[in-house]
C-alpha cells in the first residue's frame, strides 16, 4: 500500500475519511463539507444516532452536490483517550472499513477532536502506521483471484494534515518498523515444507542489503564448537541445522551491546515424544522466536539505529526418524553441562542453551534477551493476551516491559526461584530438560538461566502471542510479529546514544 501526506484540502472525488470524537462533534473539515452538501452528513449522523464511539463507522455515498464523493466517518472515541496507540488502532479501523467498502484509495483528514492527546503530524503518522500494520495479509499461496480479492484492501491512502512534511518524516521511520514486523510475519507464516533451516538462513542473509553482517554456521562447525544440545534436536531430520549470527554495528565501538536470541524450530513434531496429530499443523510457527529476532534486526537496521545489536537464531527441525534423539539420552552442551533428555518435545530450550552460551562467550554482550514459543504452560498462566517475561535482572525486566507498553505489546513479569531450579535436577546428569507438570514455563526458564553465565538476561515466552486465531486491533488472524516493535523501542530507549 502506498501512503502519502499532504496539506489539508478537501478532495472532489473518491473516498474521504473524517474522524469524530466521542462527543459526536464533527471536525472542522467535515462541518465545511456538510454545509456544502446541505447537511447530508448531519442528517445521517442523527438518523443513525452516530456519536463517534471508538470503532463506529458511518458512510454517506454520493451526496447531492458531491456525487463523485463518498464520505466515511470513523469514531475515535473519547478525545482524552486518543493517544498514539489509540490513533494506531483508529488507523487500522480506517483501513478495514475502506476494505469492506471496496475502496481502492482514500483521503484521510487527520483532524483530532478537541482535547485529544495526539494531534497534528503525530496523529497523521500514527494513523498511517496503524493502517500499514493492518494492511498485512499472507496470500502467497492463494491462486484463486476471488479468494485473493477478499483479502485485498486500499492500495493508496493519503493523509492530510498541517505539517505534512513532519508527518512524512515520522512515517518513514515507522514504515521501517512495519517492514520488520511484516518480515517476521512472513517467516512465521511460511509452510514448513519450504521453511527449512537453510531456507531461514537464506532469509537472514537478505539483511546484508541493510548493512547487517550475517554469518551462518552449519552442523560441522557447531559440532566442533560442542553444540550437542542444539544438534540433538535436529539429528532426526534430513534437513541440516543452522545457526545464524546477525550483527548491526550502528553505535560507537565502545558502546553497550545487546544480543537478541531466538528459538527457530522450523517444524516441531515433538520428535520421539511425538505430539498429538490434532493441531500439529500449528507447529509451522514454532520458530516464532527466531522470527521476532530477524524482524527486529530488520527494523533496527532499516532505520539505521545508532546502537550495537547482535541477533542469533538457532534453526532446527524436530523430526522422529531412526536417528532421532531418544528420551533418556544424555548430551553435553557447549557449556560443558550435561543434560538428560526426558522429553524430546521440550526441545526449544536445548536450542537456546547452546545459542546463548555461544553468544555470551563470543560477544560478551551487556545483556541477552531470548525469545521462544517455548511452553504451552505459559498459555495456561496468561492465556493468549500476554507474553511471559523471566529475567535475572529486575532493571532489565522493567525496561523491556516499559518498551512493550510504549508500543502496545503486553508483557507480564513471571517469577524465578531456586525452588523451581531444583526441580530440574537429576541423578543421571547435571540437569534434565523438563521438570514436573506444574509451573512448566518457570522450570523451562530456570533451565535457560543455567546457560547465561551471569550475563544480565531475560527470557520471553511468546507461545501464546506469536500467532492469533482471532482478529486483533492491528492485524487479521495469523502471525503477529510480536515483540518486533517492543525490541525496536527497547533498543531506542536504552542503547541509542
Amino acid at each position: 500500500m502506498k501512503i502519502s501526506f499532504a496539506e489539508p484540502k478537501l478532495p472532489a472525488r473518491g473516498f474521504v475519511v473524517f474522524l469524530m470524537g466521542g462527543d459526536g462533534e464533527l471536525s472542522a473539515s467535515a462541518k465545511s463539507l456538510d454545509k456544502a452538501i446541505k447537511g447530508a452528513i448531519s442528517r445521517a449522523v442523527e438518523a443513525r444516532s452516530f456519536v463517534g464511539k471508538k470503532g463506529e463507522t458511518l458512510s454517506v455515498f454520493s451526496p447531492e452536490g458531491r456525487e463523485n464523493l463518498n464520505i466515511l466517518l470513523v469514531g475515535a472515541g473519547s478525545a482524552k483517550d486518543l493517544d498514539t496507540l489509540r490513533a494506531q488502532e483508529i488507523g487500522a479501523i480506517v483501513y478495514k472499513s475502506l476494505s469492506s467498502l471496496g475502496a481502492d484509495s482514500a483521503t484521510v483528514l487527520a483532524e483530532a477532536p478537541s482535547g485529544a492527546k495526539t494531534r497534528g503530524a503525530d496523529l497523521a503518522a500514527a494513523l498511517a502506521f496503524g493502517a500499514r500494520l493492518r494492511d498485512y495479509s499472507y496470500d502467497k499461496y492463494i491462486t484463486y483471484s476471488d479468494a485473493k480479492a477478499l483479502l485485498a484492501g486500499p492500495t493508496r491512502l493519503q493523509f492530510m494534515v498541517k505539517g505534512s512534511a513532519v508527518a512524512r518524516r515520522q512515517h518513514k521511520e515507522l514504515d521501517h518498523i512495519a517492514d520488520g514486523v511484516d518480515f517476521a510475519r512472513d517467516l512465521v507464516s511460511e509452510p514448513s515444507n519450504v521453511k527449512s533451516p537453510k531456507w531461514m538462513a537464506a532469509q537472514c542473509r537478505k539483511l546484508t542489503k541493510l548493512g547487517v553482517k550475517v554469518e551462518v554456521l552449519g552442523e560441522a562447525q557447531m559440532k566442533k564448537l560442542g553444540m550437542n544440545a542444539l544438534l540433538a534436536v535436529g539429528q532426526g531430520s534430513v534437513r541440516e541445522s543452522q545457526m545464524v549470527i546477525m550483527r548491526w554495528n550502528g553505535g560507537a565501538k565502545d558502546a553497550k551491546t545487546v544480543s537478541l536470541i531466538g528459538k527457530g524450530v522450523t517444524f516441531d513434531t515433538g520428535g520421539i515424544s511425538i505430539k498429538p496429530a490434532g493441531g500439529m499443523e500449528d507447529m509451522i510457527w514454532d520458530m516464532g522466536g527466531a522470527g521476532t529476532v530477524i524482524g527486529a534486526m530488520h527494523a533496527i537496521a532499516a532505520r539505521k539505529a545508532k546502537a550495537n545489536v547482535i541477533g542469533v537464531v538457532g534453526l532446527v527441525e524436530n523430526m522422529p526418524d531412526g536417528n532421532a534423539t531418544r528420551p533418556g539420552d544424555i548430551v553435553t552442551s557447549m557449556s560443558g553441562q550435561t543434560i538428560e533428555i526426558i522429553n524430546t518435545d521440550a526441545e526449544g530450550r536445548l536450542v537456546l542453551a547452546d545459542a546463548m552460551w555461544y553468544t555470551q562467550k563470543r560477544f560478551k554482550p551487556d545483556a541477552m534477551i531470548d525469545f521462544a514459543t517455548l511452553t504451552g504452560a505459559i498459555m495456561v498462566a496468561l492465556g493468549r493476551e500476554y507474553a511471559g517475561l523471566y529475567a535475572s535482572d529486575e532493571a532489565l525486566s522493567d525496561k523491556i516491559i516499559a518498551a512493550g507498553k510504549t508500543v502496545g505489546e503486553k508483557i507480564w513479569p513471571m517469577p524465578l526461584d531456586e525452588a523451581y531450579d531444583k526441580q530440574i535436577n537429576t541423578p543421571r546428569a547435571d540437569m534434565k530438560n523438563v521438570g514436573p507438570r506444574w509451573g512448566g514455563s518457570i522450570t523451562a526458564a530456570q533451565f535457560l538461566k543455567r546457560f547465561t553465565n551471569d550475563v544480565p538476561w531475560a527470557h520471553m515466552d511468546i507461545a501464546g502471542v506469536a500467532w492469533s486465531e482471532k482478529e486483533l486491533p492491528l492485524m487479521a488472524k495469523g502471525a503477529s510479529g510480536f515483540a518486533v516493535r517492543a525490541m525496536d523501542q527497547f533498543v531506542r530507549d536504552n542503547y541509542e546514544g
